[in-house]
């Protein structure tokens, strides 16, 4: 079933459940919710006011978060790219619900909720109108799972109408809080005193603060009527301020059984609070590492961005650790033609580049399938099966074998001049490229994570087109060799030192076989290691029979027979490697002052103003294991951490698990590794570059 029909049948299933939809900026859908942004109008002038909202159709059980959450959770956010001189409004948040967790109180929404805001258009416009959100938003049952979506909408040039999606507007406007009708003050006691029509008629009263930190959530309130008032005793919390204006809802009932919600606000200086609508800078484009929400488009713009990074992020895959044991086949396999026509070199490194390409477009078109079906995956997904990471290093393994001279693959290169464009050396160079492909991918360049995040959750064509550039990337040096004859008459001639540097390159391989196998002791424990290494020492015995045989052995026959079947004992083994260890995905062992990654122990840090460093990571990961020796655990670092109070948790993305792969897309990003730092008192998380310093880190945390 191909990613287009399912998405067409996703649009559909969501568009019958939905009011006729003119101007939805396309629909995020997940098990969770159903989101998309809606207009109230369907055509916009030069000067007009148009009033947009957020709409969220949650399932059974979920829920998203207030513009307070309480003692944990996020409110949703948007990012709005309108035309240069646009003016926007925060979201028009609807009464919440309070949400009791044992010790833990959040407010929240559920069900149907649309959070408007408006956008005022500049003056002078011409023509349609293009307006373009980039939102994120919680949405939690038992566990939370970020998600985010771009949405855009365009308002063609003309009077304004009713859209089909005015009745939400509607809705939405009767599900604010009253405003006005009672005076409020507040003591610097905690006690909240209401005045007015109808106070001293208040039967139950329960108050929710707009600000986080000014009245302790979970605490009781104590509701009292005297001389025509009524008064709300709670707890303040720590940033309580009598001076600054309390503001919240309040539910009350009175007397008669009337339920409503108010908005209630005191005299004093204004809290300053973030908005949860964030206007870009004039009609600038959506940032290449914004990730899309699937069936979006994306602008020309941000694809030629992210194809740019995707190129350079590609080229360097080439200076990538994991990557270097192949490009050694390569560069012997180039040397080797050295003496020969440039014809043959240019047939040669086509060949090779053409592997690298199409491979990328296969691996592609396996991680556009993954995602049709609703799963996780991610850049380098696939060394996270023990299956695919013990065939790796069996792999690697056996071409050291080759190059060591314990058995050989054929005449292959051997041959001189017109037949090495013949079939068996192209097909080499060829799948070279593929290899060279597969052990790129657990290596996350510099300048690939925008450009994945890009790619993973856009339209098919231009995630395909993403990934073409990232090969092209890889396989350029090679393709000069094509073009530029002069690079290829300076490569060294053959002759007696090829065979010592054959031996040699044996040991990159080597090298490369047991860092996966150390890959693999993260996953499945000593039980998976020692399945490796038995599937290797067949290996090994299987290649000296093969080199038996090709030896000239009077029963050669015999002894390919016999290589014939170790190796297949050993493919067994691979295809039973065990799976990983312990029977739930882990985001991470702790250790001495390392805290394993969990969304909810985030948010209670983050509640109590807590800083937080967070580094997401993996086993395979070449780039995260040289961070944490250079950077992360050198004594400065971990003092700065100490003195500054910083919570250090780590993720640990070697296993699957879908609560890392989704904190790595709420910031942008599709690989590991990523670090992120939450400074104290809830400041805006600060993204790390890939590539770190300890000065680096300490610049960060601002030490």
């Amino acid at each position: 079933m191909s990613t287009t029909f399912i998405r067409l049948v996703l649009f559909f299933a969501v568009l019958v459940h939905s009011p006729a939809s003119a101007l939805e900026g396309g629909t995020v859908v997940s098990p969770r919710a159903s989101v998309t942004m809606v207009s109230v109008q369907d055509a916009a002038r030069a000067g007009d006011t148009v009033d947009l909202g957020l709409y969220l159709r949650l399932a059974e059980g979920w829920h998203i978060y207030w513009m307070n959450p309480g003692d944990a959770g996020q409110p949703p956010r948007i990012e709005l790219f309108a035309p240069a001189g646009s003016t926007v409004t925060d979201l028009r948040w609807p009464v919440p619900k309070r949400h009791v967790d044992g010790p833990v109180t959040t407010f929240i929404h559920e069900g149907e909720v649309l959070l408007p805001f408006s956008v005022t258009l500049p003056a002078g416009l011409e023509g349609p109108q293009t307006l373009t959100a980039k939102a994120g938003w919680l949405v939690c049952k038992d566990i939370c799972i970020p998600e985010e979506g771009v949405f855009r909408l365009t308002l063609p040039a003309g009077e304004s109408t009713r859209s089909a999606e005015a009745l939400l507007f509607d809705t939405a406007r009767d599900a604010l809080p009253v405003q006005g009708g009672l005076q409020a003050a507040v003591g610097a006691d905690g006690v909240l005193s209401l005045s007015g029509p109808g106070a001293d008629a208040i039967v139950e009263a329960d108050f929710l603060p707009a600000d986080w930190g000014q009245v302790e959530h979970g605490a009781a309130q104590t509701l009292t009527l005297a001389d025509g008032r009524a008064s709300i005793a709670f707890k303040p919390g720590a940033a309580f301020d009598p001076a600054r204006s309390l503001s919240g809802v309040l539910h009350v009932r009175d007397r008669d059984g009337v339920a409503q919600a108010l908005w209630v606000a005191t005299p004093g200086t204004a809290t300053e609070r973030a908005s949860a609508v964030l206007l870009a800078a004039g009609d600038a484009p959506l940032p290449a590492q914004a990730a899309l929400a699937p069936g979006t488009a994306s602008d020309g713009f941000g694809l030629a961005w992210a194809v740019l990074f995707a190129l350079a992020g590609g080229l360097l895959l080439n200076l990538m650790p994991c990557v270097f044991p192949v490009l050694a086949i390569k560069a012997l396999s180039f040397a080797r033609l050295g003496g020969h026509a440039q014809r043959t070199v240019r047939a040669q490194s086509l060949a090779y580049c053409a592997g690298v390409v199409l491979t990328f477009v296969l691996l592609a078109g396996g991680l556009l399938a993954l995602r049709a079906a609703g799963l996780q995956a991610g850049w380098g997904f696939q060394f996270q099966s023990p299956v695919f990471v013990t065939a790796m290093a069996a792999l690697l393994f056996v071409i050291g074998l080759n190059l060591s001279g314990v058995f050989g693959f054929g005449s292959g290169f051997a041959s001189a001049g017109d037949a090495l464009t013949s079939r068996p050396g192209l097909a080499g160079s060829f799948f070279t490229g593929a290899l060279a492909v597969v052990v790129a991918t657990p290596c996350t360049a510099p300048f690939m994570g925008g450009a994945l995040a890009f790619a993973l959750a856009a339209p098919a064509v231009q995630t395909v087109a993403v990934f073409v550039a990232m090969g092209v990337g890889l396989a350029l040096p090679y393709a000069l060799l094509a073009f530029v004859p002069g690079l290829a008459r300076r490569m060294p001639r053959p002759g007696p030192w090829m065979d010592r540097l054959k031996q040699a390159l044996a040991f990159p391989m080597y090298a490369a076989a047991a860092w996966l196998v150390w890959v693999l002791s993260q996953q499945s424990g000593a039980d998976g290691v020692l399945m490796a290494l038995v599937v290797l020492l067949l290996l090994a015995l299987a290649g000296w029979l093969l080199g038996v045989a090709q030896g000239g052995a009077s029963s050669a026959g015999a002894w390919r027979t016999g290589a014939l079947v170790v190796a297949l004992v050993a493919a067994v083994g691979i295809a039973r490697a065990p799976e990983p260890a312990g029977s739930e995905p882990s985001s991470g062992a702790a250790s001495a002052g390392v805290e394993a990654y969990a969304p909810a122990r985030l948010s209670e840090l983050r509640a109590a103003g807590r800083p937080v460093f967070i580094n997401m990571t993996a086993a395979w990961c070449v780039t995260c294991l040289v961070n944490e020796k250079v950077a992360l655990s050198t004594t400065g670092v971990q003092q700065a951490f100490a003195t500054r109070g910083i919570t250090y948790m780590k993720g640990d993305w070697t296993r699957s698990d879908p609560l890392i792969t989704d904190f790595l897309r709420q910031h942008g990003r599709d690989g590991v590794p990523l670090y992120v730092y939450f400074p104290p008192d809830g400041a805006p998380p600060t993204v790390l570059p890939q590539i770190l310093t300890e000065q680096i880190v300490l610049d960060r945390i601002g030490s």
